[in-house]
């Protein structure tokens, strides 16, 4: 007796659940020459895709026609990689692809990958112009977020040293490639934008590494580090690789570096040329003041000439109009000196918040190993590992004890 027979919709609605269950089936790249193609009144593209072995019916709708990344139209007889998901179509039968990417087969799987992936993130519109934010003319404190054993570690706080020495920098030490890279380089990110402490908080970040082949700098491509530098709440300079050298993080940044000491120099401003505007500053209000002072005694020496020839025998009048002049000019020369008295308080408050010239003074700076300044004992414990740094030199050190109050009696185990 012959087993009960299933209905068609039966089968056909199980091999759909089937297909849907695999994931290998709804990210798949698949290779090989169009045929068939046609292009339908709402403008949705359907081709067939073969090889020497084998067919598979394609289908292109419009709103994904944003993704194509083709010089020319698609063509029959086109090599073409794209990238979709197979589902099984009940009414006809028959299997099909869900293409949401295509791409001529002459570029290599990595940089299609690459386009897929910039293709969306461009449509969810994380790399639109109107949110990227400015850079701090004067920042505070600068996050870098890079490999604490590479040369860009070095030449980001060695350029910053030397360009902005007020700011503090807050260094957070992550892989820069290989399999968890993506997550440590995203998590960092999220977290050096949030400090406990608002005065640790950063004004901005690098985030970045040095040069490589694609597959080393792919952890940029990836898209928890994408969604991270997209949410920070700090404006982000990215520096990865090399000038010619593209990832997404480029792409989603405020400001792109070509190189990593290329971000350091936009992140902070360079001290001297600080000095030398403030100077320029001071001698355009000296001038200016000289200039109104000027003008001032011309016009009273007008004003005392005209009187003089209309009344030449009022002495009243000419004693009261050459008083008003002797005024007109005190209270010249007097704004002229407040002025520079003012560009010169300035400066000096400048230069006063110089940590070299604190340090001069005989002071200490005292940091965590993170960067975060210790202003005060109860942000130390005992067994903490921090900096002291004089004027001459730095030295690291271990918090042995802790003292309550302002009285003397902590002790630290330095070592160079």
């Amino acid at each position: 007796m012959p087993p009960e027979a299933r209905p068609v919709w039966q089968v056909a609605r199980y091999l759909r659940e089937m297909l849907e269950r695999d994931p290998a089936m709804a990210d798949l790249w698949i290779g090989g020459e169009i045929s068939n193609l046609t292009t339908s009144s709402a403008g949705h593209i359907y081709f067939t895709l073969k090889d020497q072995g084998g067919a598979l019916r394609c289908v292109y709708f419009r709103n994904n026609n944003v993704r194509v990344r083709l010089t020319e139209p698609m063509r029959n007889g086109d090599a073409v990689i794209v990238h979709g998901k197979i589902e099984f179509y009940p009414q006809g039968g028959s299997l099909q692809c869900m293409v949401d990417f295509a791409q001529p087969a002459g570029v290599g799987a990595l940089q299609a990958e690459f386009e897929r992936r910039r293709a969306r993130f461009e449509e969810d519109g994380l790399f639109d112009p109107a949110r990227k934010r400015r850079l701090p003319q004067f920042p505070r404190t600068i996050g870098v977020i890079t490999s604490q054993t590479g040369a860009a570690y070095h030449d980001i706080t060695t350029i910053l040293e030397r360009r902005w020495p007020l700011a503090t920098v807050l260094f957070r030490a992550t892989p820069v490639q290989g399999d968890d890279a993506a997550i440590e380089i995203a998590e960092a990110v999220r977290s050096i934008g949030l400090h406990r402490k608002p005065e640790a908080r950063p004004d901005v970040v690098i985030v970045g590494r040095g040069g490589g082949s694609a597959e080393d700098l792919w952890a940029f491509n990836e898209e928890p580090v994408i969604r991270a530098i997209y949410g920070c709440p700090v404006p982000v300079i990215s520096a990865v690789g090399h000038e010619t050298d593209v990832t997404l993080a480029d792409l989603v940044a405020d400001v792109r570096a070509p190189t990593p000491s290329a971000a350091a120099e936009l992140a902070a401003p360079d001290r001297i040329e600080v000095a030398r505007a403030i100077r320029a500053l001071e001698a355009t209000v000296y001038a200016r003041s000289r200039q109104r002072t000027g003008i001032a005694r011309e016009a009273s020496h007008r004003l005392a000439n005209r009187m003089e020839r209309l009344l030449p025998d009022t002495n009243g009048w000419q004693r009261r109009v050459t008083a008003y002049a002797d005024g007109l000019a005190h209270l010249a020369h007097r704004s002229a000196r407040e002025a520079r008295e003012a560009t010169a308080g300035l400066a000096a408050r400048v230069q006063a918040l110089s940590p070299h010239a604190t340090l001069a003074r005989g002071y200490a700076l005292v940091s965590k190993v993170d960067g975060a300044p210790a202003s005060r004992a109860a942000s130390v414990a005992a067994g903490d590992q921090i900096e002291v740094r004089w004027v001459d030199g730095s030295k690291s050190a271990t918090v042995s004890a802790t003292v309550e109050g302002g009285s003397a009696g902590g002790a630290v185990g330095s070592h160079a």
